[in-house]
């Protein structure tokens, strides 16, 4: 039973994701609620074990909010032009973040993934 546990607590902290920590710079590829496509950059900034702080730039759109990081989840609340939204990823094990998002008062969602720079 010790031998297992230890493989497991080896393999969880030998992992990509716990490795790298969720903090710092990514390239953004996503889709708007039609479909169209943009891409950009995020800044992750950890402020806790836990809980960081996110900045997007996405062709002339800046957008920031707070995150949280549970496990394999990743969420963020933001604001964009003065309306609040939310995004939920998944970290993947190659650390990149795949998720969904929306903006209070739509009816939509979007998808994003973050990949590492």
């Amino acid at each position: 039973m010790q031998r297992f546990a230890l493989a497991v607590c080896f393999a969880i902290c030998a992992s990509p994701v716990v490795a790298q920590g969720i903090g710092g710079s990514y390239s953004v590829e996503g889709a708007n609620f039609n479909g169209v496509p943009y891409e950009g950059t995020a800044e992750i900034t950890l402020t806790s074990d836990v809980t960081c702080e996110i900045v997007w730039t996405t062709g002339p759109s800046v957008s920031a909010g707070i995150c949280m990081r549970d496990g394999n989840a990743f969420t963020a609340a933001y604001t964009l032009q003065d309306k609040v939204g939310l995004i939920i990823y998944m970290v993947q094990d190659d650390g990149s973040l795949v998720g969904s998002w929306t903006i209070a008062g739509t009816n939509a969602v979007g998808t994003e993934v973050l990949t590492p720079m």
